[in-house]
């Protein structure tokens, strides 16, 4: 892989890259329109036990308690699996820094809207946050995955690739060429996302992406060897 790891906020995510990264995203809402706390926990668990490698918590609408009480939950799942042949679970905070670092996950997701990674990189540098926590960007064209990389960013998620309900309003599916060309125009490692699944999530591999992220797939199986399959169907795909 030829993704520059010299930025110290990729240290957490280094056993991942040594094969294709699988993430869950989370998005209780998807439930349905009273979501249970419970159902994201057992989705939680049920993808850690699937060999997941690093879970994005992702719940735009919960307060920070909320926001805290499941990221500290995806904390300690990862810690109680036992997980010698995957790596330790890497567990990132969507948007919300005061949360991040007050339940200790491992780094944090932005998207174009949020504070810009440049500033909290500039926060990384001065030693104000841990020196081995990740920063990432949801990017949806390549100026945008430039600029992510420019600014600090230690990884980008890429997308949508396919279509998918949930990112819609981010305009029409990239595609599997735009993917490509991303990858190829960035040394950070870029992670596919919008529709993926285990029918396509090979294809995010072999065009160049480090991994794949996906919420209905997780959320739509509570079979644990039925996503088990799917996650060693896309490590299994070469570049």
């Amino acid at each position: 892989m030829r993704f520059s790891l010299s930025a110290s906020g990729l240290l957490p995510l280094l056993p991942a890259l040594e094969k294709p990264i699988v993430c869950y995203v989370t998005d209780r809402q998807a439930f349905g329109p009273h979501p249970a706390a419970a159902q994201l926990g057992a989705r939680i668990r049920s993808a850690v036990a699937a060999g997941v490698d690093w879970i994005q918590v992702r719940e735009k609408d919960l307060s920070a308690r909320d926001l805290f009480a499941a990221t500290s939950e995806a904390l300690t799942v990862g810690r109680a699996q036992r997980r010698p042949d995957k790596g330790a679970l890497r567990v990132l905070v969507n948007d919300r820094l005061d949360v991040a670092i007050a339940a200790r996950a491992h780094g944090l997701h932005l998207g174009q809207a949020s504070v810009p990674v440049g500033e909290v990189f500039a926060w990384r540098r001065r030693g104000i946050l841990p020196q081995d926590f990740a920063l990432g960007v949801s990017c949806h064209d390549l100026e945008e995955a430039r600029a992510a990389e420019n600014a600090g960013a230690d990884y980008i998620f890429f997308g949508p690739i396919f279509d998918t309900p949930s990112k819609r309003s981010f305009g029409p599916a990239q595609g599997i060429d735009r993917l490509s060309g991303v990858c190829k125009a960035v040394r950070v490692p870029v992670i596919a996302i919008g529709g993926v699944d285990q029918t396509n999530g090979g294809e995010c591999i072999i065009a160049g992406a480090a991994g794949v992220a996906a919420i209905r797939m997780f959320q739509e199986s509570n079979q644990d060897d039925q996503l088990r399959r799917a996650i060693d169907r896309i490590r299994s795909a070469t570049r």
